[in-house]
């Protein structure tokens, strides 16, 4: 949107409020993020003082960070998350893709039953109880198995795809099957090039899924070694617990560590946490890119 000479005083009155407000979203979405930063690499001496509008590290230190990547429980938790996060995100595309696929044919037999079941989990989603007792007579209590297959595939994402295959041009599908080429083969070769920026999207979210997920693996997995970032972030932040983080040796021999002021390590590991998503999402953003269907059809 741009505001050209033939603009009426009301298109550019309307152009000046969206754009003032779109940059209030950007300043109140970066300031908390921005605030926690600047909290982690202050001085432990001048963190007490900082309020939560600072944005700019009051004496910098790295000693927050240096304690939390050598403590064992973080390390553990980052690498947990991150195997969760990967196999569950693989396996979610994967299946999502396929069913989706499978569905937007109509020559499929008992095609509009096996939509109506998609719906039903919807509509119905089984509670903890009932959930948990699958996983129990399935034996994957205590297993990374039992976080990373919930929601194998997630209704709502499946329906975007579905919507989105039945729109592909029938020349394309046709023009595969003169070539010789199998379902499989039209799928990888013809169909997944042409819906990239959707499944990057649904990719994006199960990620944010996976990552975010620290309820079931609080209920399901009962070892603390196999507990992601997030339970150690939950367990850290609300407890409060900073002899877990730094340690009964150096607090006993008031090292530097122990001078670290808990409000900066709670600082540090929210950073952690989200720093992995900040990253992806560039990455990520590039195949949301307009018009992936132009081009693909020649009239």
């Amino acid at each position: 949107m741009r505001i050209s000479s033939r603009s009426t005083p009301f298109e550019r009155v309307e152009y000046v409020l969206i754009l003032s407000v779109l940059m209030l979203l950007v300043v109140v979405t970066l300031q908390p993020i921005l605030n926690l930063v600047a909290i982690s690499f202050s001085s432990p001496a001048n963190v007490p003082g900082m309020s939560g509008l600072a944005i700019i590290p009051q004496g910098f230190s790295l000693d927050v960070w240096k304690l939390l990547l050598t403590n064992e429980a973080v390390l553990r938790g980052f690498g947990n998350a991150m195997l969760i996060t990967v196999v569950g995100t693989v396996i979610n595309v994967v299946f999502t893709v396929l069913l989706a696929w499978a569905l937007a044919q109509k020559r499929l037999p008992g095609r509009r039953w096996l939509f109506m079941f998609v719906l039903f989990t919807i509509v119905f989603e089984p509670g903890i109880i009932p959930d948990f007792l699958v996983m129990k007579k399935l034996g994957l209590l205590n297993s990374y198995w039992s976080v990373i297959l919930y929601r194998a595939i997630f209704a709502w994402y499946l329906i975007i795809l579905v919507r989105l295959f039945e729109e592909i041009p029938e020349e394309l599908l046709e023009a595969a099957e003169l070539d010789g080429a199998n379902p499989f083969q039209t799928l990888w070769h013809v169909i997944l090039p042409v819906a990239k920026s959707s499944i990057a999207m649904i990719t994006l979210f199960y990620m944010v899924l996976h990552w975010n997920e620290f309820f079931r693996a609080m209920v399901y997995l009962n070892d603390p070694d196999k507990w992601p970032l997030q339970v150690v972030l939950r367990q850290f932040v609300v407890e409060g617990d900073k002899l877990s983080m730094v340690g009964v040796e150096s607090m006993s021999n008031y090292t530097e560590a122990s001078q670290i002021s808990i409000k900066a390590l709670k600082a540090g590991m929210i950073t952690l946490t989200i720093a992995p998503l900040i990253a992806i999402y560039p990455i990520i953003l590039r195949f949301f890119t307009k018009g992936t269907m132009s081009g693909a059809v020649k009239g």
